[in-house]
């Protein structure tokens, strides 16, 4: 089986790109970051050079593969890069030069929450691309995983409690969020990909527990044995920001918009009961990933 993994340097694409192969699985990994195309064959996928923006390059990557995973976004992107042009059209060509190719498998990662009523377009766009892979004629599945806690517990939030010992959360630090590891949403990946069957599934991934921001960052600084520092950024100025930075930053808008919204505009725990979805839930616990971060951090710091 080849699998085409699109998006294959970012934290998801990578770590699918490591189950894949290790399963014995030819994959070919498509980027847009040819600094970055070694540390793909170092894995033993064979690299490929390709943009969402470009589709010649996307012909040229589903030529002779079995199955995709499309595992790239653009929601902090702008210019050529932005969402309407990566997550939106970009996708919508993937799909339709995969359905050309004959890919017998195309398994396509959402977001949780995405919903044609989401109040951020980036969710909107997630359930249009859902609906389009539907009606392609493809056999498809549908990942839809929590916020990442490579990004959103760990870039976003802990990093900056390890380096500075104090953290920027955008808003309260007060919404319960759900946060899943890579690895878990990658190994759930490689197995859709590696079906024998035409099932088609739509999948909520998500990590045991759910956090707010500001849990997140004592969890850090507690594991790390520092006395954290958290500055809140209020809801009014980051609506001011968002409004501002549109015409220039679409994708740092989008952020600022989402972190000014209430509490309660749009959920991001994960409840079993009110999935709506088929739902796997994770291994790797929240306070599991920060002691490995810290780990990580200490062994470079006394490096």
């Amino acid at each position: 089986m080849l699998v085409l993994v699109v998006g294959a340097t970012g934290v998801l694409g990578r770590e699918t790109v490591r189950h894949l192969c290790a399963a014995g699985h030819r994959v070919r990994g498509m980027t847009r970051d040819v600094q970055r195309m070694s540390d793909l064959q170092s894995l033993g996928a064979e690299p490929i050079r390709g943009d969402l923006t470009d589709r010649a390059s996307l012909v040229r990557a589903c030529a002779g593969v079995d199955c995709v995973f499309a595992a790239a976004h653009g929601a902090l992107g702008r210019g050529a890069n932005r969402s309407e042009a990566v997550d939106d059209a970009g996708h919508r060509s993937l799909i339709e030069v995969a359905r050309d190719a004959r890919v017998a498998r195309f398994v396509y990662t959402s977001a949780l929450g995405a919903a044609p009523g989401h109040p951020v377009d980036f969710f909107r766009t997630k359930w249009a691309i859902e609906q389009y892979l539907a009606s392609s004629g493809i056999t498809f599945a549908v990942l839809r995983p929590s916020a990442l806690m490579e990004w959103h517990a760990h870039a976003f939030n802990g990093k900056q409690i390890l380096e500075r010992g104090r953290t920027v959360i955008l808003s309260t630090g007060t919404k319960l969020r759900n946060f899943v590891a890579a690895r878990d949403v990658a190994a759930i990946a490689a197995r859709m990909l590696a079906r024998g069957d035409a099932a088609t599934r739509t999948v909520a991934v998500a990590g045991p527990g759910n956090f707010t921001n500001d849990g997140v960052a004592q969890l850090y600084a507690r594991i790390a044995g520092v006395a954290p520092r958290i500055v809140h950024v209020p809801r009014p100025a980051l609506a001011a920001i968002a409004f501002a930075a549109r015409p220039f930053h679409p994708g740092i808008a989008r952020v600022m918009r989402l972190a000014s919204l209430p509490d309660d505009a749009f959920d991001e725990a994960f409840v079993t009961r009110a999935c709506s979805s088929d739902y796997e839930v994770g291994t790797t616990t929240l306070e599991n990933f920060v002691r490995e971060r810290v780990a990580e951090h200490r062994a470079a710091t006394s490096a």
